[in-house]
């Protein structure tokens, strides 16, 4: 049986996927490939994510989808910003490469279309994150102070490791991060580097509660904070009745919960939902 609670609390999910009709399902498919696990849903269509979030009363979805070749780019964007138009439940974050021409431009065309932030995907897209012309892109995204989500970790690779991202913090200091999956997935240990008491850094709950103890995700909110977590389902990899029971079995207060699943959106964007 569903778990209920949710009743309680206005809930954001500020970690959504969805993919044009034309590619949902082969895209699904290939992230499900890409990790070994099995999607919960078979495509990520906009509408598939609302119907997985109302179960449990999701208010808004923060949506994004990910650039694997800078000529992509633009495409996505403008699909994200159309879906948003249509979904007034949809909060749409950017995507970006650092390989494309004129960044500074698009950066500038993302604000001007009402997204919020930029998503990366540093394993997807092959770079690292600190690597000089991605310092170069976040240091134009800084400007507008719009964060930027980083999917973080994987101990199959180097791109997306938390010491990357420290490094990063360092040299752009205006930049507000948002670490997915806890800090770092398949990397909880290495998440422990990143600097506590900080204002600009954030953690989302996306796509680690299937893998950490529950013992070690209260570790984790309490060595950082429970004001710089947030919640998300990582859709269409996980339902959100999954999601939630997940994180409701934290056992967290109820302070706690309403913090990050959604006080804590609310403040990072500045915005009642």
């Amino acid at each position: 049986m569903a778990d209920t609670t949710y009743e309680k609390f206005k809930i954001v999910d500020s970690h959504a996927h969805i993919f044009p009709e034309k590619i949902a399902e082969k895209a699904t498919q290939a992230t499900g490939d890409f990790y070994g696990i099995k999607m919960t849903y078979a495509a990520g269509f906009p509408h598939s994510l609302i119907e997985s979030g109302e179960k449990i009363g999701v208010s808004k979805y923060l949506v994004c989808s990910t650039a694997t070749r800078p000529d992509q780019v633009q495409s996505i964007n403008d699909f994200i910003c159309r879906k948003c138009e249509k979904y007034d439940q949809f909060f749409g974050f950017a995507t970006l490469h650092p390989e494309m021409d004129d960044c500074a431009r698009e950066i500038d065309r993302l604000v001007s279309l009402g997204l919020h932030g930029v998503k990366l995907h540093p394993d997807f897209q092959r770079f690292n994150i600190d690597y000089d012309k991605a310092i170069d892109m976040y240091k134009e995204v800084a400007k507008y102070h719009i964060p930027i989500l980083f999917h973080m970790g994987d101990d199959r690779f180097d791109f997306s490791s938390p010491r990357r991202l420290v490094n990063a913090m360092e040299k752009v200091p205006d930049l507000v991060c948002i670490a997915a999956h806890f800090g770092g997935y398949r990397q909880w240990d290495d998440a422990l580097i990143y600097p506590v008491g900080s204002d600009r850094l954030f953690f989302d709950t996306s796509s680690a509660l299937p893998f950490i103890s529950k013992e070690t995700a209260r570790d984790l909110i309490a060595h950082f904070g429970d004001d710089m977590f947030i919640f998300g389902s990582d859709f269409p990899m996980w339902g959100h009745e999954q999601a939630f029971s997940e994180f409701i079995s934290l056992d967290l207060t109820d302070e706690q919960r309403a913090k990050i699943l959604y006080k804590n959106f609310e403040r990072l964007f500045k915005i009642k939902i």
